[in-house]
């Protein structure tokens, strides 16, 4: 079966999932086309090929983020790879002036523990005086007929190179991220009610839809995607603003600041999905960076520069090449963070193997069998690890 029938499968039981009906059916457009799709997007009079035909009604989602959000929306589905181990229903949700919400919806398990998480991280980043990370808001974590639903602000994604500098301002910044909010930073802020209304801020999500925010998991990555038309910084960016100068919030716990400083026997955070898919430059010379479902702490400083490193590798040359560059580029991808040569080439060991239990845990190896991709570069460094 080719990838588009696995698609098109996993969206029937998307819409079944999200859209039980009874109710009277409207028609969406399959986009680009049946045979390669993308997105399923409500259907206007340009559109060409054939109509999906989807229930409304009071039952279906657009009705409880309509609730949620308080706003009239209408949702466009992104028809989600074949083969991913954290593949989930993701929507984006569209009010009358544009888009307002990407919303990731936990159908299986996994699902639900990779939103948990995200969730749990996004409400401690809400609390933390970040200067050069910029992660999304969460406009609403709860349920809805036993699906996890969390709902979050989009960012104002522009395309563009990266500087470097500031590519290891932020893998630094997010490094020195504590497990827990610590007593002295203030919670998160309540989002404007002009600006949103019906909204409520994480930390007073109602009990009956939320079990509720805790600390990100100690062990504990799918893209977001860009709108059908980008939002601009102005339009539909509802990140709250600062409610005081960064100047007078508590500082990060000291950490790594780039150069010359010690990491041995220190452990950190990690976003855990720093690919380069998940981050753009801001308007304001920040990083914008999403999808934390894979955020942990406890690795070993730089996990996230390999990360990014080995994901770019992936994009030119096969898994084991990948890999294989991961060692050799680790002292140049980890210099800026301190570490010497010997630590670099450890830390770029440990985080492959990092990766491939993720795989393991997660049932799926997009890689293939490690014995391909991760034992011909282990296997000679044994007197490192």
């Amino acid at each position: 079966m080719n990838d588009a029938r696995i698609r098109l499968r996993y969206l029937d039981q998307t819409i079944n999932l999200l859209f039980p009906g009874p109710g009277e059916a409207r028609p969406y457009t399959l986009l680009p086309h049946r045979r390669l799709p993308r997105r399923l997007v409500p259907r206007t009079w340009w559109h060409l090929g054939g109509k999906v035909m989807i229930p409304s009604g009071e039952g279906c989602i657009e009705t409880y983020l309509r609730e949620v959000l308080g706003t009239p929306v209408r949702v466009v589905l992104h028809v989600r790879p074949a083969r991913r181990a954290n593949r989930k229903p993701l929507l984006e949700v569209h009010a009358p002036d544009g888009l307002v919400a990407f919303v990731k919806i936990g159908d299986t398990d996994r699902a639900r523990e990779l939103i948990a998480n995200e969730a749990r991280t996004l409400d401690l980043l809400a609390g933390m005086p970040l200067k050069t990370v910029v992660p999304p808001a969460v406009l609403h974590y709860g349920s809805w007929r036993g699906l996890s639903v969390l709902a979050l602000a989009p960012l104002p994604v522009r395309r563009g190179p990266i500087p470097e500098s500031l590519l290891v301002d932020a893998i630094a910044e997010i490094a020195r991220i504590p497990a827990s909010r610590s007593p002295g930073l203030r919670p998160p802020s309540v989002l404007p009610a002009s600006r949103s209304p019906g909204l409520r801020p994480p930390s007073v999500l109602p009990a009956s839809r939320s079990p509720g925010l805790r600390p990100p998991s100690v062990q504990s990555s799918g893209p977001q995607c860009p709108g059908l038309q980008p939002p601009s910084p102005q339009a539909h960016d509802h990140r709250p603003p600062n409610p005081e100068p960064t100047e007078s919030r508590p500082p990060l716990p000291p950490g790594p600041q780039h150069a010359g400083s010690p990491s041995r026997g220190r452990l950190f955070a990690w976003h855990g999905d720093f690919s380069p898919w998940n981050i753009a430059r801001g308007a304001d010379e920040r990083l914008l960076v999403w999808d934390w479902e894979r955020f942990g702490t406890g690795v070993p400083l730089g996990f996230d520069a390999v990360h990014h490193f080995f994901h770019r590798a992936l994009r030119r040359t096969d898994p084991a090449a990948a890999a294989m560059a991961c060692l050799a580029q680790a002292l140049p991808t980890l210099a800026p963070f301190g570490l010497s040569a010997a630590e670099a080439r450890l830390t770029a060991i440990r985080y492959l193997i990092t990766l491939a239990d993720r795989h393991a845990a997660d049932g799926h190896e997009p890689l293939g069998p490690p014995a391909r991709w991760l034992n011909p570069v282990v296997d000679h460094q044994e007197v490192l690890v």
